[in-house]
């Protein structure tokens, strides 16, 4: 279809496709108008198929920028990836400001061309990374996208990049709730997103966007692994005493995680250092391994990581993974994050067993 569209479009499955008043002038009238962009993308499919083999599939999403979010995503990755045995991949989706090459490290590397698709660049043999930032000649480029363009290249990654076998695939979406959120939902629904994990900062300002991310995610059907507040405190490398910088003015993420019984999986002091290593390309964990930061990132990677006989065997595949609740989960809070896999631990127990 054509990039130029009525903001007002119905949509090309909608009956007013073509004959609605917003239509008058499209260049895409006639197409709609005659029921053929309403046809199933056959690419639908072929993603279901190149998706089989990647065990776990997780979002990262923030309401805001400068949450942290890439840099969470990028420290999940390293995390997930410290299993020598586990392969893991970064698929990064922010197409207009795609900072995850700087910040593992790939910076100027290129995307290579084989018989079964694109190539990730690789940071290890068991991690390895894609973003359209390995696509631009110079990192200062600008990418000026509309929706279409930016939709048909999340395709492009999802369909042909030769990803292989995955225990873990990562992806870092831009902030908000726009087309990019919306396409790679639509693209992976039936191959089975195991949830999302969702980062916020401890103020109000933050906090309120992110409360429409999880609305967001509750209207497309998208499970909520959790929620990460992040730069959460400051504690000082020689005193020990933690400040707050950015006060919980409305109780932070707690506060907001109980009210809308979603998990909250942690909390990550902030540490000059991540930036610096972020900057450097370089693994924080390597470099402040007895970081507050370090452990907290641990604590939410980790955590719950021992699985009893006859349960899932991945730390990412299961509700309540963090290092706590905001309260004692409830059953409905249990169930409204990832209720296949919640549903195949509780037929594993044995009659009258509960949680």
């Amino acid at each position: 279809m054509e990039e130029e569209v009525p903001h007002d479009c119905p949509g090309a499955d909608s009956a007013q496709a073509g004959r609605g008043a917003s239509c008058q002038g499209c260049p895409n009238q006639r197409l709609c108008a005659s029921g053929a962009g309403a046809a199933p993308d056959p690419a639908l499919e072929e993603i279901k198929e190149k998706m089989q083999p990647v065990k776990h599939k997780i979002l990262v999403l923030s309401g805001k920028g400068g949450v942290g979010k890439s840099t969470f995503s990028a420290h999940l990755a390293h995390g997930l990836a410290e299993d020598e045995n586990s392969q893991v991949a970064l698929l990064d989706i922010d197409i207009c400001g795609p900072s995850i090459p700087k910040i593992m490290g790939l910076e100027g590397e290129q995307v290579h061309q084989s018989g079964s698709g694109w190539s990730p660049v690789y940071v290890d043999d068991n991690l390895g990374v894609m973003s359209v930032g390995f696509l631009l000649s110079s990192p200062d480029d600008a990418v000026i996208w509309r929706g279409p363009k930016k939709n048909g290249m999340i395709k492009q990654f999802l369909r042909d990049v030769d990803w292989g076998e995955l225990d873990y695939l990562i992806v870092d979406t831009p902030p908000g709730t726009s087309d990019e959120h919306l396409s790679v939902v639509q693209y992976l629904a039936a191959a089975h997103i195991d949830g999302a994990v969702i980062i916020t900062t401890p103020q109000e300002v933050s906090l309120q966007d992110v409360r429409k991310e999880i609305n967001f995610c509750r209207k497309v059907k998208l499970p909520i692994v959790g929620v990460v507040e992040n730069m959460s405190g400051f504690v000082c490398p020689k005193c020990k005493k933690e400040s707050q910088i950015f006060p919980p003015t409305t109780g932070g993420a707690e506060a907001m995680c109980r009210d809308l019984a979603v998990p909250l999986l942690g909390r990550v002091p902030l540490d000059p250092l991540i930036g610096k290593s972020c900057d450097k390309g370089q693994s924080f964990f390597a470099e402040a391994p007895d970081s507050p930061a370090t452990l907290a990132y641990r604590s939410i990677i980790q955590s719950k990581c021992e699985r009893p006989p006859g349960t899932l065997s991945q730390p990412w595949g299961r509700a309540g993974i963090g290092v706590g609740w905001a309260g004692p989960p409830s059953e409905h809070q249990k169930r409204s994050l990832l209720p296949a896999v919640w549903d195949e631990q509780q037929e594993a127990k044995s009659p009258g067993e509960t949680s």
